[in-house]
C-alpha cells in the first residue's frame, strides 16, 4: 500500500498504471435474482413457491454467518435498499470514524456511488472472499473528471441526462476507470438523479461514476430516515476531513487523467437502442433512425429487412377482437430497473403522462404487455399518495412487484396470439423499457427491437403502440372527443413534476418501508431452515447443487498446466455481453438446460429462469452461450446457440460440443473482440465457461468484471496486439492453438506477451491480462500457490 500511495503523487498523469492496490471494503453486497410477472401478491406466492429451495439456502446462510444480513425477497431491488437504508457514508465503529465503501456481485453496486459512498461492482468470487476478510486487488486506475455546468431544460429527464452522459463516456474511453463528476451543475441533480447516472457505470464501462458529498446529500440522508446527529456527525467528519463539497466556497481546481465537460442545457429527450444501452438516439430523429434500422445490414443498428417486406401487416385475433402487429409495433412496455424506477422525479412523470392520458381518452392497446415494477416499496407510496397509482393501472402499469424484471430478461410470457403472429410473419417487434440493457435476446426472445427509455416515454410509446412514429408531428392517438391527441399535449413539465414530489415524498414513507423489512413477511418468516452448521446437498435438488469445482482437490495445488492443440469453440464479433456468454432470462424449451430440469422431473411451467437456477451447476452449464441471438462467426453469421464441432463438421448445440471435446480431453479456446463480457457482473459467464472446459479467451479488449472472473475461474484472458483481431490475422475458428506460457509461475509477470501458434502455420503474440500479482495465484490453469487461492470460497 505504501507504494501506491508514493505511486498516486500530485500528478495522475505520472501514476504507473501496473502498480497494484489492496483495498479493504466495508461491506460486500450479493444480489438474488427472482422474477415476477402478475399482481404483487399472486408473484411472491409463484415466487416462493418455485424459488423455495433457494430462499431456504439463503436464511439458512443468514443463520450460520454472524455477518450476514438478508433482505427478504418482495422488499426492493438491493441497490435501492443500499441507498436508503444500508449506505452509511460514514462508519461509526467504536468511536473510530471512517468512510463507508462497498463491493457487491451485480453490477449496478455502483448506485451507492451517488449518495457518496465509494462503490462498484466485482466479480462473485472476489465479492466473497472480501466477505472473508480478504483484500481487493486492483490495479490503480486513472479518474476521469466530468464537469457538469447549467441545469436540465424543461420536458428534459433524468434518464435522457443518463443516456446522454453512458453515450459520452462510452465514446471516450473509461474501461477500468474511475469516473468523477463535479462543477456547479451538480448542484441542480437531485440525488436521485445522481444515483441514476452512478447506477448506469456499467453501461458506460467505468468502474465508478462517483458523486462527492454536498448539501443535496445531507438533505437526501434526512429524508431516508438518517438522524439529524447521524448526518451532522457526517458532516462533520467529512469537512474536517476535505471531503465535503460546500458550493458557497471557491472551488478548487482538481487533477484528473482525462477531462469531460457537458452543459446540461444540451441535454434532449432520447432513448437508447435498439441493442445497445450506448446507442443514443434523440426523440425528434426516432422515426428517421428506425428506419434506417430496418434498411441496415444485420448488426447493432440493423434488422435487414428488405424494403418490400417493411410495410407489412400482421392480423390476428387477440381476445375475440381483430388486432394487428407491423415492424415495430411495442409489445412490451416495462417501467423497471434500478435506473429509473426509485427516481420519484420520473416515476411521478410516468403518472402524470398515464393521467392525462386518461383524461383525454387513451388507451394502450389491450396486447402490449404493460408492468410496473417499483425498486422500493417507497415508490408505491408516493405514488398513491399523489393519487396516479389509479391512473398507472388504468393504463395497465399495475405493480407487479419489487425487484428485477424486464431488464434482466423476467418479462414473462407473451399472448400465445401475439407470440404466434410475431414468429409466423418474422416481424420486428418492439419493448420499450425503463431499464438498463437492452441487449439481444435479453429483454424477451421475440423482441428483437428494444429501447431504453424514461418511465413517463415507456407510457407514451406504450400508448402509441409503436416506435415508428415521429412525436413532433404525428398524432399519439384519438381522443375521446375525437380530434388527434399529441405527444405535447400529455408531457409534464418540470415545475408540475417538483411540486408533486414536494408534496408526496415524505421522510415517513422511508421510515415505515425500512421497519417492514426488519420485520419481514409471512411467507419469509415462515420459511422453515435446517438447524445444522453444515450445509447438507439435496443430490435430486434442480436449483442447489454441490458444485464440482473442488471435487479430487488435493493438499498440494497442482502443476502448470499447458493449453496445446485446443480447438476453437467459438468465434464471435465485439460487445459479446454476459447475457450472450450466460443468459439471465426465460429457458428456451428447446434448450439443452430445458431437456435437463423436464429429465429431472420439473414440469414445463416451472422450469424457471437461468438466473433462477443458478445454484445449479448442471444446468448453467448448459446455459452456457444458449442466447438466442449470439451470433458465432464460424457458423458464418447463423443466429442461435450453436457450434461446429470441429473434428467432425457436425452443427451442435455449444454445450454438446463442448461435451465432445472434453469427453476426448480436448481443450478450447473463445475468440472475440472488444469489450467481451461487458454487461452484467455475472460469475456464471465464467463459471460456465469452465464447466464447458474452455481455457483461454483470445479478444480484442475484456469488460473488467469479466476479465476478472475468468481468472478467478482458471481461464487464461488474452488481448490481440493493438490493430490485430482474428480477421486480421485470418483466423476462422477452424484451427488448433498452442499458448505458450511460462513452464514456472513466478516466470509469469503482470501484462506480459504470450506467444500463440495454430496447426496452419500462423504465430501471433497477445498480451496476458494477469494485471495484479494476486492473479497469478488465483488463476486455477496455471496452478496456485499454496495456501493463497481465495478462489476455494465460490458460490454454490
Amino acid at each position: 500500500m505504501r507504494d501506491a500511495m508514493k505511486n498516486l503523487g500530485n500528478d495522475p498523469n505520472k501514476i504507473n498504471p501496473l502498480v497494484p492496490v489492496d483495498f479493504v471494503v466495508d461491506h460486500s453486497v450479493q444480489v438474488n435474482v427472482t422474477r415476477t410477472e402478475n399482481a404483487v401478491q399472486a408473484n411472491m406466492e409463484l415466487e416462493f413457491r418455485r424459488n423455495k429451495e433457494r430462499f431456504a439456502f439463503i436464511k439458512w446462510g443468514s443463520s450460520v454467518f454472524q455477518i450476514m444480513l438478508v433482505v427478504p425477497p418482495g422488499s426492493g431491488i438491493l441497490h435501492q435498499v443500499n441507498l436508503e437504508y444500508l449506505g452509511r457514508v460514514v462508519f461509526n465503529k467504536d468511536g473510530i470514524l471512517f468512510p463507508d465503501s462497498v463491493v457487491g456481485i451485480d453490477s449496478h453496486t455502483t448506485m451507492i456511488d451517488g449518495l457518496g459512498v465509494a462503490g462498484w461492482g466485482v466479480g462473485g468470487i472476489e465479492a466473497e472472499a472480501a466477505m472473508l476478510g480478504q483484500s481487493m486487488s486492483m490495479v490503480l486506475p486513472g479518474i476521469v473528471g466530468f464537469k457538469l455546468s447549467g441545469k436540465l431544460q424543461d420536458g428534459v429527464t433524468a434518464t435522457d441526462l443518463v443516456l446522454t452522459v453512458t453515450q459520452m463516456l462510452r465514446k471516450h474511453g473509461v474501461v477500468g476507470k474511475f469516473v468523477e463528476f463535479y462543477g456547479e451543475g451538480e448542484a441542480e441533480l437531485s440525488l436521485a438523479d445522481r444515483a441514476t447516472i452512478a447506477n448506469m457505470s456499467p453501461e458506460y464501462g467505468a468502474t465508478m461514476g462517483f458523486f462527492p458529498v454536498d448539501h443535496v446529500t445531507l438533505q437526501y440522508l434526512k429524508l431516508t430516515g438518517r438522524s439529524n446527529e447521524t448526518v451532522s456527525l457526517i458532516e462533520a467528519y467529512l469537512r474536517g476531513n476535505k471531503m465535503f463539497v460546500d458550493y458557497n466556497e471557491p472551488q478548487q481546481e482538481r487533477a484528473y487523467t482525462s477531462y469531460l465537460h457537458l452543459d446540461l442545457a444540451d441535454v434532449e429527450p432520447c432513448v437508447s437502442g435498439p441493442k445497445r444501452p450506448h446507442d443514443r438516439v434523440p426523440l425528434k430523429e426516432m422515426k428517421a433512425d428506425w428506419h434506417a434500422c430496418l434498411d441496415n445490414k444485420l448488426g447493432f443498428k440493423g434488422f435487414a429487412v428488405p424494403k418490400k417486406e417493411q410495410n407489412k401487416v400482421a392480423k390476428f385475433t387477440f381476445q375475440g377482437l381483430p388486432a394487428e402487429l407491423r415492424h415495430g409495433s411495442v409489445v412490451i412496455a416495462a417501467i423497471t430497473s434500478c435506473t429509473n424506477t426509485s427516481n420519484p422525479s420520473v416515476m411521478l412523470g410516468a403518472g402524470l403522462v398515464a393521467k392525462k392520458a386518461c383524461e383525454f381518452g387513451l388507451e394502450v392497446k389491450s396486447w402490449v404487455k404493460t408492468s410496473l415494477a417499483p425498486s422500493s416499496g417507497v415508490v408505491t407510496k408516493y405514488l398513491l399518495q399523489s393519487g396516479l397509482q389509479k391512473y398507472l393501472n388504468q393504463q395497465g402499469f399495475n405493480i407487479v412487484g419489487y425487484g428485477c424484471t424486464t431488464c434482466i430478461g423476467n418479462s414473462g410470457e407473451l399472448d400465445k396470439s401475439v407470440a404466434s403472429a410475431i414468429s409466423e410473419n418474422d416481424i420486428v417487434a418492439a419493448a420499450v423499457l425503463s431499464g438498463n440493457r437492452n441487449f439481444e435476446g435479453r429483454v424477451h426472445p421475440l423482441t428483437r427491437a428494444n429501447y431504453l427509455a424514461s418511465p413517463p416515454l415507456v407510457v407514451a410509446y406504450a400508448l402509441a403502440g409503436t416506435v415508428d412514429i415521429d412525436f413532433e408531428k404525428e398524432p399519439i392517438g384519438t381522443g375521446k372527443d375525437g380530434k388527434s391527441v399529441y405527444f405535447r399535449d400529455i408531457w409534464p413539465g418540470n415545475e408540475e413534476i417538483a411540486e408533486l414530489a414536494q408534496s408526496s415524498v415524505l421522510p415517513d414513507m422511508f421510515k415505515s418501508a425500512y421497519v417492514a423489512i426488519r420485520k419481514g413477511n409471512p411467507m419469509w418468516n415462515q420459511l422453515a431452515v435446517p438447524a445444522s452448521t453444515l450445509y447438507s446437498w439435496d443430490p435430486n435438488s434442480t436449483y442447489i447443487h454441490e458444485p464440482p469445482y473442488f471435487k479430487n482437490m488435493t493438499a498440494e495445488p497442482p502443476g502448470p498446466h499447458e493449453v496445446k492443440d485446443a480447438y476453437c469453440l467459438l468465434n464471435f464479433g465485439d460487445s459479446i455481453t454476459t447475457d450472450h456468454i450466460s443468459p439471465a432470462g426465460s429457458i428456451h424449451r428447446d434448450s439443452p438446460a430445458a431437456k435437463y430440469l423436464l429429465q429431472h422431473g420439473v414440469d414445463q411451467r416451472d422450469v424457471n429462469s437461468y438466473g433462477s437456477h443458478r445454484g445449479n451447476d448442471e444446468v448453467m452449464a448448459r446455459g452456457a452461450f444458449a442466447n438466442i441471438r449470439i451470433v458465432n462467426k464460424i457458423l458464418k453469421g447463423e443466429v442461435g446457440p450453436k457450434t461446429i464441432h470441429i473434428p467432425t463438421g457436425d452443427k451442435l448445440n455449444v454445450y454438446d460440443a463442448a461435451m465432445r471435446y472434453k469427453a476426448a480431453g480436448q481443450d478450447t479456446i473463445i475468440l472475440a473482440g472488444e469489450d467481451y463480457g461487458s454487461g452484467s457482473s455475472r460469475d456464471w459467464a465464467a463459471k460456465g465457461s469452465m464447466l464447458l472446459g474452455v481455457k483461454a479467451v483470445i479478444a480484442k479488449s475484456f469488460e473488467r468484471i469479466h476479465r476478472s472472473n475468468l481468472v478467478g475461474m482458471g481461464i487464461i484472458p488474452l488481448c490481440f496486439k493493438p490493430g490485430e483481431d482474428a480477421d486480421f490475422l485470418g483466423l476462422t475458428g477452424h484451427e488448433r492453438y498452442t499458448i505458450d506460457l511460462p513452464s514456472k509461475i513466478k516466470e509469469i509477470r503482470p501484462g506480459q506477451g504470450v506467444t500463440i501458434t495454430t496447426d496452419t502455420g500462423k504465430s501471433f503474440t497477445c498480451t496476458a491480462r494477469f494485471d495484479t500479482k494476486l492473479c497469478q495465484r488465483l488463476i486455477r490453469v496455471l496452478g496456485r500457490e499454496k495456501g493463497e487461492g481465495f478462489a476455494k470460497h465460490s458460490e454454490p
